[in-house]
């Protein structure tokens, strides 16, 4: 079975509004029902209970009926102005993983099960590779334009997934980066250079594997297009494919052999990581 993926959130905003058709929704408006309570049983107005905290009455309003996701530190002022003991501020993990879609939650949850994680990216460097600066380039070129804050919303979370590359016990990750993607100057000559920084810096990590697939290679098995492999902890695999409009999980087992084959070949017809290191090193010093 497979289940489309939207595309990224963020954990890292202002107080923003919320789709309440998402089964996220149902979270957020529990939290602003407590809050309201918590604050009618003080015997406060929300335009008090605003200005004691330094919000307006509408976005208080707006928190309260779960059409906006508070920060943290207003979950944090909420709860001592209103003498709640830790109750409202104990939410803050709740909100924190409701702020993504449902679907964009469950390819977070693979990635963080994830012993072994395969990418084969063709286009743009991997998400999971990007440099701040790189991602916010890169979606300030989609069509149609994002808003500012929809931007500042997708590179936070997009920022938010590397920390995959800090768990303990540190998962196996491998990267095949298409060679067009570290020469197209995305954001700028400047941008492309910290990216191709980032790139060595990540693949001197111990458990991280950075390849090139040159442009000159002859037989390529990733001509289908990015796609990625990622073995769970229970033993199973699945994929995770992204094309235009669409990103999906592939659970199919007889599909996640197509892939998981692929990207074995394409690993092999592609630089070593070595090899691929020094390539980088060279791009780097021709930017």
């Amino acid at each position: 079975m497979t289940a489309e993926v939207t595309r990224d959130c963020t954990a890292d905003e202002p107080d923003r509004d919320i789709d309440l058709e998402d089964d996220s929704g149902a979270v957020i408006a529990a939290v602003g029902r407590q809050i309201r309570l918590w604050r009618e049983a003080a015997g406060m107005r929300a335009a008090e209970l605003g200005a004691a905290i330094g919000y307006g009455e509408n976005q208080i309003y707006k928190v309260e009926t779960g059409k906006r996701i508070p920060k943290p530190e207003f979950l944090d002022r909420v709860d001592e102005v209103l003498g709640a003991g830790g109750k409202l501020a104990a939410m803050k993990k709740d909100v924190a993983e409701a702020r993504y879609p449902k679907k964009v939650r469950d390819l977070a949850r693979l990635e963080a099960d994830a012993v072994e994680l395969g990418a084969y990216a063709s286009v743009v460097v991997h998400g999971l590779l990007q440099t701040e600066e790189y991602a916010r380039a890169l979606y300030g070129e989609r069509r149609p334009a994002f808003s500012e804050d929809e931007v500042d919303r997708l590179v936070a979370a997009r920022m938010a997934r590397q920390a995959v590359f800090e768990r303990r016990p540190a998962p196996l990750l491998t990267f095949v980066q298409e060679e067009t993607t570290l020469r197209r100057p995305i954001g700028g000559r400047m941008v492309l250079r910290r990216q191709l920084e980032r790139l060595l810096e990540l693949g001197g990590l111990r458990h991280v594997e950075i390849q090139v697939m040159p442009t000159e290679t002859e037989e390529h098995a990733g001509l289908g297009g990015s796609h990625q492999v990622l073995k769970l902890s229970d033993g199973t695999a699945v994929g995770h494919n992204e094309v235009q409009l669409t990103s999906r999980v592939i659970a199919i087992p007889k599909e996640v052999q197509i892939l998981e084959m692929r990207y074995g070949l394409i690993r092999a017809q592609a630089l070593t990581p070595r090899l691929s290191r020094a390539f980088i090193e060279k791009l780097l010093g021709e930017t």
